[in-house]
């Protein structure tokens, strides 16, 4: 049986503690929990996690910047054979460990990943959209394209994310530039839909606050097709859209996002590589 280490990347999120818990809780325990933590999250909350289940055996390392830095700057700290991720704002079933690591063991794949359910019935449209557009990436995106799957419920191949590396130059599509990658070099990942996690809808308040964060998805996205060549293939999917008044705001802010995007990706083409940059 190979060692698992669950990475929990936070930055200041309470709902870490029921993340834990329901690690604490897995029928398989991973034999070791990382959690990768902003520099501004409270240190109470840090403390509290690395003691209140005395069971799990907790490592807390603390990076400059958000959640994404952290989870990159996070790797070298990872020897277990097995890496899976999930985020501070969701909590697994019990059988859940044991479903996402098979794959990798029984070695039919490098990563695996599943989908998430809402804790709870949102409470505000804009949870309510957060909700859709979730169901709508497991049920018409995954199934047919693993390299869509969002990193918070993955399991994956330690040598083969450890190779790949995160490309801190696509902060928030990073799990797709990483998925790409990760087929390009002929890794195969499959969607386990028997994976799921429970994860809370709960959005930042406004939809002022809303918007910038849709959008910088939105530019990071078009960065991650532009270098990996896959922005013409995007033109030509097929899915079914969302039915929900802010899918059309999210319409609306596409072309702006793609011009953005394309622009920064070709700057940064043109730019020195950083010593932190993977292949491509």
């Amino acid at each position: 049986m190979a060692k698992v280490c669950a990475e929990i990347a936070v930055r200041d999120d309470p709902r870490l503690l029921s993340a834990l818990g329901s690690l604490d809780a897995q029928r398989r325990r991973p034999d070791r929990v990382l959690v990768a933590a902003s520099t501004e999250s409270p240190a109470p909350l840090l403390e509290e996690a690395a003691g209140r289940f005395p069971q799990l055996n907790v490592t807390i390392a603390r990076y400059p910047g958000g959640v994404v830095d952290a989870r990159a700057m996070a790797l070298p700290l990872i020897d277990e054979e097995i890496t899976v991720f999930l985020d501070s704002d969701e909590v697994a079933p019990p059988g859940w460990l044991e479903l996402l690591v098979a794959p990798i063991e029984q070695g039919s794949a490098a990563f695996a990943g599943g989908p998430t359910r809402p804790s709870r019935p949102p409470a505000t449209s804009l949870e309510r959209y957060a909700v859709l557009l979730e169901r709508s990436i497991y049920e018409d995106l995954v199934p047919s394209r693993v390299t869509y799957l969002p990193l918070q419920n993955t399991a994956w191949s330690t040598a083969a994310i450890r190779r790949l590396g995160f490309d801190p130059r696509i902060p928030f599509a990073e799990d797709h530039d990483l998925e790409v990658r990760a087929a390009k070099a002929g890794l195969t990942g499959v969607f386990v839909p028997e994976a799921w996690v429970y994860h809370d809808p709960a959005t930042a308040p406004g939809y002022l606050r809303w918007a910038r964060k849709r959008y910088r998805y939105l530019v990071a996205m078009t960065m991650s097709l532009e270098k990996n060549g896959e922005l013409a293939s995007r033109f030509e999917e097929r899915r079914r859209p969302v039915r929900h008044v802010l899918r059309a705001v999210e319409v609306a802010m596409k072309p702006f996002a793609l011009l953005e995007g394309t622009a920064r990706w070709r700057r940064l083409v043109r730019s020195p590589p950083s010593p932190r940059t993977p292949s491509p």
